[in-house]
Protein backbone atom coordinates (compact mmCIF):
# COMPACT_ATOMS: atom_id res chain seq x y z
CA UNK A 1 0.00 0.00 0.00
CA UNK A 2 1.37 3.41 -0.97
CA UNK A 3 1.03 6.26 1.52
CA UNK A 4 -0.06 9.63 0.22
CA UNK A 5 1.47 12.88 1.39
CA UNK A 6 -0.04 16.29 1.95
CA UNK A 7 1.20 19.63 0.56
CA UNK A 8 3.94 19.80 3.22
CA UNK A 9 5.21 16.33 2.33
CA UNK A 10 3.80 14.69 5.46
CA UNK A 11 2.37 11.23 5.22
CA UNK A 12 -0.27 10.06 7.67
CA UNK A 13 2.30 8.14 9.74
CA UNK A 14 4.57 11.24 10.03
CA UNK A 15 1.61 13.43 10.95
CA UNK A 16 0.54 11.02 13.71
CA UNK A 17 4.11 10.70 15.00
CA UNK A 18 4.50 14.49 15.18
CA UNK A 19 1.14 14.84 16.91
CA UNK A 20 2.04 12.22 19.53
CA UNK A 21 5.47 13.81 20.06
CA UNK A 22 3.88 17.24 20.44
CA UNK A 23 1.35 15.96 22.98
CA UNK A 24 4.15 14.25 24.92
CA UNK A 25 6.17 17.47 24.93
CA UNK A 26 3.16 19.39 26.26
CA UNK A 27 2.46 16.77 28.93
CA UNK A 28 6.06 16.74 30.16
CA UNK A 29 6.41 20.52 30.17
CA UNK A 30 8.99 20.52 27.37
CA UNK A 31 6.67 22.91 25.52
CA UNK A 32 5.40 25.93 27.51
CA UNK A 33 1.73 26.07 28.55
CA UNK A 34 -0.41 27.54 25.78
CA UNK A 35 2.24 27.19 23.06
CA UNK A 36 1.26 25.91 19.64
CA UNK A 37 3.48 23.01 18.66
CA UNK A 38 2.07 21.59 15.46
CA UNK A 39 2.76 22.80 11.97
CA UNK A 40 -0.29 24.51 10.57
CA UNK A 41 -1.39 25.75 14.02
CA UNK A 42 -4.00 28.49 14.12
CA UNK A 43 -2.43 31.83 13.16
CA UNK A 44 -5.54 34.03 13.26
CA UNK A 45 -8.63 34.15 15.46
CA UNK A 46 -11.91 36.07 15.14
CA UNK A 47 -12.11 38.68 17.92
CA UNK A 48 -14.80 41.24 18.75
CA UNK A 49 -13.35 44.73 19.15
CA UNK A 50 -15.25 47.67 20.67
CA UNK A 51 -16.20 51.05 19.27
CA UNK A 52 -15.12 54.08 21.34
CA UNK A 53 -18.62 54.16 22.90
CA UNK A 54 -18.16 50.54 24.08
CA UNK A 55 -20.53 48.85 21.64
CA UNK A 56 -19.18 45.73 19.94
CA UNK A 57 -18.09 45.60 16.32
CA UNK A 58 -18.56 42.45 14.23
CA UNK A 59 -15.90 39.79 14.86
CA UNK A 60 -12.90 40.07 12.57
CA UNK A 61 -9.77 37.97 12.09
CA UNK A 62 -6.67 39.15 13.97
CA UNK A 63 -3.25 37.55 14.34
CA UNK A 64 -2.90 35.04 17.18
CA UNK A 65 -0.36 36.30 19.73
CA UNK A 66 2.38 33.74 20.38
CA UNK A 67 5.56 34.62 22.31
CA UNK A 68 8.35 32.77 24.05
CA UNK A 69 8.45 32.56 27.83
CA UNK A 70 11.33 35.06 27.84
CA UNK A 71 9.24 37.53 25.81
CA UNK A 72 6.26 37.10 28.18
CA UNK A 73 8.54 37.50 31.24
CA UNK A 74 9.92 40.78 29.87
CA UNK A 75 6.36 42.09 29.35
CA UNK A 76 4.63 40.85 32.53
CA UNK A 77 5.11 41.09 36.28
CA UNK A 78 6.18 37.81 37.94
CA UNK A 79 2.62 37.32 39.28
CA UNK A 80 1.00 38.07 35.91
CA UNK A 81 3.41 35.63 34.22
CA UNK A 82 2.62 32.89 36.74
CA UNK A 83 -1.13 33.41 36.41
CA UNK A 84 -1.41 33.86 32.64
CA UNK A 85 1.37 31.64 31.32
CA UNK A 86 1.45 28.94 34.04
CA UNK A 87 -2.27 28.83 35.01
CA UNK A 88 -1.54 30.11 38.50
CA UNK A 89 -4.00 31.80 40.85
CA UNK A 90 -3.49 34.99 42.83
CA UNK A 91 -4.49 34.94 46.50
CA UNK A 92 -8.10 35.93 47.14
CA UNK A 93 -8.73 39.59 48.06
CA UNK A 94 -5.25 40.69 46.93
CA UNK A 95 -5.99 41.83 43.36
CA UNK A 96 -6.74 45.54 42.84
CA UNK A 97 -9.49 44.91 40.28
CA UNK A 98 -11.70 43.14 42.81
CA UNK A 99 -12.66 46.58 44.11
CA UNK A 100 -12.80 48.31 40.70
CA UNK A 101 -16.29 49.80 40.28
CA UNK A 102 -15.86 52.44 37.58
CA UNK A 103 -17.42 52.07 34.12
CA UNK A 104 -15.05 50.56 31.61
CA UNK A 105 -13.53 47.47 30.06
CA UNK A 106 -11.37 44.74 31.56
CA UNK A 107 -8.75 43.74 28.97
CA UNK A 108 -6.21 40.93 28.73
CA UNK A 109 -2.93 41.92 30.41
CA UNK A 110 -1.02 40.01 27.72
CA UNK A 111 -2.59 41.12 24.41
CA UNK A 112 -5.12 43.87 25.29
CA UNK A 113 -8.16 41.94 23.99
CA UNK A 114 -11.43 43.27 25.44
CA UNK A 115 -12.73 40.52 27.75
CA UNK A 116 -15.28 41.83 30.28
CA UNK A 117 -17.39 44.94 30.75
CA UNK A 118 -17.97 46.66 34.06
CA UNK A 119 -21.70 46.35 33.31
CA UNK A 120 -21.48 42.56 33.88
CA UNK A 121 -19.27 42.75 36.99
CA UNK A 122 -20.82 41.77 40.32
CA UNK A 123 -19.76 41.21 43.92
CA UNK A 124 -19.38 37.46 44.33
CA UNK A 125 -17.78 37.50 47.79
CA UNK A 126 -15.01 35.21 46.51
CA UNK A 127 -12.12 37.69 46.53
CA UNK A 128 -11.67 37.77 42.75
CA UNK A 129 -13.27 40.00 40.09
CA UNK A 130 -16.43 38.23 38.92
CA UNK A 131 -18.56 38.75 35.83
CA UNK A 132 -21.74 37.08 34.60
CA UNK A 133 -20.71 37.21 30.91
CA UNK A 134 -17.73 38.05 28.69
CA UNK A 135 -17.91 40.94 26.24
CA UNK A 136 -18.08 38.38 23.44
CA UNK A 137 -17.93 34.58 23.37
CA UNK A 138 -15.42 34.94 20.52
CA UNK A 139 -12.89 36.61 22.84
CA UNK A 140 -12.62 33.81 25.41
CA UNK A 141 -12.07 30.07 25.21
CA UNK A 142 -13.19 27.48 27.72
CA UNK A 143 -11.77 24.04 28.38
CA UNK A 144 -12.04 21.34 31.00
CA UNK A 145 -9.59 21.65 33.91
CA UNK A 146 -9.17 18.46 35.96
CA UNK A 147 -6.40 19.73 38.25
CA UNK A 148 -6.77 19.57 42.04
CA UNK A 149 -8.99 16.50 41.90
CA UNK A 150 -12.20 18.01 40.53
CA UNK A 151 -13.54 19.21 37.19
CA UNK A 152 -13.74 22.94 36.53
CA UNK A 153 -13.98 25.02 33.38
CA UNK A 154 -10.87 27.08 32.68
CA UNK A 155 -11.26 30.41 30.85
CA UNK A 156 -8.49 31.68 28.59
CA UNK A 157 -8.02 34.60 26.24
CA UNK A 158 -8.70 33.29 22.74
CA UNK A 159 -6.10 35.59 21.14
CA UNK A 160 -3.06 34.75 23.30
CA UNK A 161 -4.11 31.69 25.36
CA UNK A 162 -3.57 33.55 28.64
CA UNK A 163 -5.11 31.76 31.63
CA UNK A 164 -7.70 34.14 33.11
CA UNK A 165 -9.54 32.06 35.71
CA UNK A 166 -12.55 29.73 35.78
CA UNK A 167 -16.29 29.89 35.11
CA UNK A 168 -18.86 28.41 37.49
CA UNK A 169 -22.64 28.00 37.29
CA UNK A 170 -23.47 29.85 40.52
CA UNK A 171 -23.69 33.40 39.18
CA UNK A 172 -26.57 35.87 38.99
CA UNK A 173 -29.16 36.36 36.28
CA UNK A 174 -29.40 36.70 33.38
CA UNK A 175 -26.75 33.98 32.67
CA UNK A 176 -26.40 32.19 36.01
CA UNK A 177 -22.63 32.14 35.39
CA UNK A 178 -19.71 33.43 37.47
CA UNK A 179 -16.57 34.16 35.50
CA UNK A 180 -14.11 34.24 38.40
CA UNK A 181 -11.03 35.99 37.01
CA UNK A 182 -7.58 36.86 38.35
CA UNK A 183 -6.83 40.59 38.61
CA UNK A 184 -3.26 39.78 37.51
CA UNK A 185 -4.60 38.55 34.16
CA UNK A 186 -6.48 41.78 33.43
CA UNK A 187 -6.01 45.51 33.17
CA UNK A 188 -8.82 48.03 33.41
CA UNK A 189 -9.56 50.85 30.97
CA UNK A 190 -12.07 53.36 32.32
CA UNK A 191 -14.74 54.74 29.98
CA UNK A 192 -14.37 58.36 28.92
Amino acid sequence: MTETTDARGLCRRDFLARTVAGCAALATGAVPYGTAFAEGAVTTVAIVELRPDGTPLPAKPVPKVVKTDDEWRSQLSPLAFDVTRRAGTERAYTGPLTEEHRRGVFRCICCDTALFSSTTKFESGTGWPSFYAPIARENVAERSDRSYGWVRTEVTCRRCDAHLGHVFDDGPRPTGLRYCMNSAALHFVASA
